[in-house]
């Protein structure tokens, strides 16, 4: 039996789709990720290459029992791919083809032999098979192929046909239509036309060949395999759309990336379980390729290889990390990315190019940053990339100020009024904490109307009122909470919320709550907005439950009383810990240590991530602040204060309201001025979450630096994290983060970055970020890095 190992990953790190057209001045970046890769294995003779990181050429290195073998030319290389006993490269730039056997090492290398070379013809997706080579050109689309087994050249599928992907497997090719998403084989075998068979009524956005099955994710997201079904290698584990983030087909198994936190799943092979070890239990990984029966993958933690599995040298039970170093994530390229380029990718190409992001938004893209551990040059100034970045984070800082001045005037869109923060004191503490940042709600009367319309959204698709969906709560009355809170006496409040006051009580059988009391003063709130906001939070949180969101308890209705009953959260608001003035001292607090606040942030994330796509119908928030993120009794933290949010739309889709609402210094800017609301509104003021535990600073804040007015977090954190001055801008509180902590605290950086972008659709969504915070919160763990060397590199817009 024969195999075509090959990998493919839709992360956008491993683009190995992206070429450069020759004497062109833009990079072309096409659709497909899953030909050619920057690792490759030659199964038959248990070798394994990639292309090295941090070097003035991007040259490829092999490695194999034991000993690292130079491959010449020493020239750069964009992808590479292997197959039985050679393995073939691109040559930066798409415009030659080198191929080297490696059944014989000759002074310590491999023999080349240039196979294609047209300077005015791109190729991209190289795609080798056991013995045929194959690629794809840039601009037409048109597949060719080369070489093939027993003196025979493989044959071309056609001038006529225009493919997105191809990918080879043994004997056999395949590859994706433009037109019609459909998968096409061809080759000397009867395997492909099978193949193409069984995928006949599949639309197909990613394709991997292996030697007799291909697998790949649907136009849906969702991974299938076809092809023979020996030893259970079509059985893909089941999952959600767009869970794995690559894929790696073996000769009778196959291994996938989980895209949430980079972990390895296999299936298949000879005993079912030979490739799941606990060696690479805990390992994130960024790309797999594999052998025979053998599997190698490049990690997230240091992009170095790794290979294991029962054919590898060691056997069972064993893993290899290879002496290869760093190697890259994707081609460097010597042009200005479209779409962003890849974070740090100016030093992984060493100067000479950027790894390009991709431009298609076909897929959900995580957005990872990949730690160095080799020494970084320093640089000589800022570059004029660099600079670009500067200028356009100003512009776009100043358009920030302007608009969230013109959000604070409020004379066309935006109506304020005075609100406290919905806040919970420290369970140590019998004083209650109030800070009065402004709330910008909408007049009653279209407020009302708008919400009632989502109330009415919500029956049509659940079946039942909000007071049918409240019947799994329970029902109080006045009196029991009455003598749960001492009277609702002032010792008991402990903060207040979109609709009243908070008190702490201690219910009959022991349990400790928060009770939210609707205001009573009509001068404060009419009792139609009290009204609407208690059954927005009645209706949502008593369907809701998930450990990230604050648990409702139970309720009371009573006359013009309406109160809400929750868990209570002992540690209080994250706002408390990062702006009250007693907790200015390190020592003062859990959440002055950087893994801490990436933890409460990616717990806050996971609370959000939930409202926006596993809550039937989506929820918008609406109003995310650091007050509105509580912390329990072991400091998880747990989304709150459901009074503005709204019920639907479905995912990505504008909602159209009648005057937009939240928080002053969190509200979404396009969201306040156009009045149109996605979910992307709630990244938004997660962003300025956020920042505010990467600076310790308010979301609005008096610059004490410059002596100037009122100043946002986003204002003045952005224009210096876009010139890479992450050491200015952290919270003195914490400090500088230690070498273990600094690529977690860079990724953070980042990930709010791509947060608080003026344009909605550029910002990331909940499952990104929380993606992304997984990976810090690893990193903080385990990754060596120091900020003394390091810059940050932002990618373009």
């Amino acid at each position: 039996m024969t195999l075509t190992p090959f990998s493919f990953t839709i992360s956008f790190f491993l683009i190995t789709s992206t070429t450069i057209i020759s004497l062109s001045t833009e990079c072309v970046v096409v659709s497909a990720l899953g030909s050619a890769s920057t690792v490759a294995v030659t199964f038959g003779t248990g070798t394994v290459c990639g292309i090295i990181a941090g070097e003035p050429i991007q040259r490829v290195q092999c490695y194999r029992n034991g000993l690292n073998i130079s491959v010449f030319p020493t020239v750069s290389f964009e992808a590479i791919s292997g197959g039985r006993n050679f393995f073939c490269g691109l040559r930066t730039g798409g415009s030659s083809i080198h191929c080297w056997d490696t059944q014989t090492i000759i002074n310590s290398s491999f023999k080349p032999k240039r196979i294609y070379f047209d300077i005015d013809i791109s190729l991209t997706d190289l795609a080798v098979g056991d013995d045929q080579v194959c690629a794809r050109e840039v601009d037409s689309g048109i597949a060719r192929c080369w070489r093939g087994s027993g003196g025979l050249p493989f044959p071309s599928p056609g001038v006529g046909l225009r493919f997105r992907v191809i990918t080879s497997g043994s004997g056999f090719t395949c590859g994706i239509l433009k037109n019609d998403s459909k998968v096409l084989c061809w080759g000397g075998n009867n395997m492909g036309a099978e193949v193409q068979r069984q995928f006949s009524n599949l639309s197909m956005s990613i394709l991997v060949a292996g030697d007799s099955h291909a697998c790949g994710l649907t136009r849906k997201g969702f991974l299938v395999c076809k092809g023979k079904n020996e030893s259970r290698k079509l059985d893909v584990p089941s999952s959600s759309a767009f869970e794995f983030s690559g894929v790696s087909l073996g000769g009778n198994f196959g291994c996938g990336i989980r895209r949430r936190n980079g972990l390895v799943q296999c299936w298949g092979g000879a005993n079912g379980s030979e490739f799941v070890d606990d060696v690479v239990k805990h390992v994130s990984f960024e790309s797999l390729v594999a052998g025979l029966n053998f599997i190698c993958g490049l990690t997230t933690m240091n992009l170095t290889m790794i290979c294991w599995g029962p054919g590898w040298s060691n056997g069972v039970n064993s893993r290899t990390d290879l002496p290869l170093g760093m190697v890259i994530p994707g081609p460097c390229v010597q042009v200005f990315c479209n779409c962003g380029t890849y974070l740090n990718s100016e030093t992984l190409c060493y100067g000479s190019g950027n790894i390009c992001k991709p431009c298609e938004t076909e897929l959900p893209l995580p957005l990872p940053l990949t730690p160095l551990q080799a020494p970084i040059p320093p640089r000589k100034g800022i570059s004029k990339l660099s600079l670009a970045f500067f200028i356009v984070g100003s512009i776009g800082a100043f358009a920030g100020i302007c608009t969230v001045f013109y959000c604070l005037c409020g004379f066309l869109l935006c109506k304020t009024h005075n609100s406290v923060q919905p806040t919970v004191t420290d369970a140590n503490r019998s004083t209650s904490v109030v800070d009065n940042n402004d709330t910008i709600a909408p007049p009653v009367r279209s407020f009302s109307i708008r919400r009632n319309s989502s109330r009415r959204l919500g029956r049509e698709r659940n079946g039942s009122s909000s007071s049918k969906r409240a019947e799994k709560t329970q029902h109080f009355s006045l009196l029991e909470l009455a003598n749960a809170t001492n009277n609702f006496s002032m010792e008991n409040k402990i903060g207040a919320g979109s609709f009243g006051v908070v008190y702490k009580g201690k219910l009959p059988d022991g349990r400790e709550v928060a009770i939210k009391r609707g205001e009573t003063s009509a001068k404060v709130k009419k009792f139609q907005e009290k009204e609407t906001a208690f059954e927005s939070e009645l209706a949502l949180l008593s369907r809701l439950h998930h450990k990230h969101l604050v648990g409702l308890v139970g309720f009371c209705q009573e006359n013009d009383e309406r109160l809400l009953v929750y868990d209570y959260m002992a540690n209080g608001s994250l706002y408390d810990h990062l702006h009250n003035k007693g907790n200015s001292e390190k020592s003062d607090s859990v959440l002055n240590s950087w893994k801490m606040r990436i933890k409460i942030s990616l717990d806050a994330a996971r609370g959000i991530e939930y409202l926006h796509n596993y809550a039937v119908p989506p929820i918008i928030h609406r109003d995310i602040k650091s007050s509105n993120i509580l912390l329990d009794t072991i400091w998880t933290a747990r989304v709150s204060d459901f009074g503005l949010s709204l019920m639907g739309p479905e995912y990505d889709q504008e909602f159209m309201t009648t005057r937009a609402v939240g928080t002053v210094g969190y509200i979404d800017p396009e969201y306040c001025v156009v009045n149109v609301l996605t979910a992307k509104s709630d990244v938004y003021g997660f962003g300025v979450v956020l920042l505010e535990l990467l600076t310790g600073k308010k979301a609005v804040f008096r610059n004490e630096e410059d002596g100037t007015g009122p100043t946002g977090v986003v204002e003045y954190a952005i224009p210096r994290l876009l010139t890479g001055d992450l050491r200015t801008v952290v919270d003195p509180r914490v400090g500088v983060p230690e070498i273990h902590e600094a690529e977690a605290v860079e990724l953070m950086a980042y990930t709010a970055m791509q947060c608080v972008n003026l344009d909605g659709k550029e910002r990331s969504n909940m499952i990104d970020i929380v993606a992304n915070l997984e990976k810090s919160l690893t990193l903080c763990q385990d990754s060596p890095a120091s900020l003394s060397s390091r810059t940050i590199s932002i990618p373009s817009e």
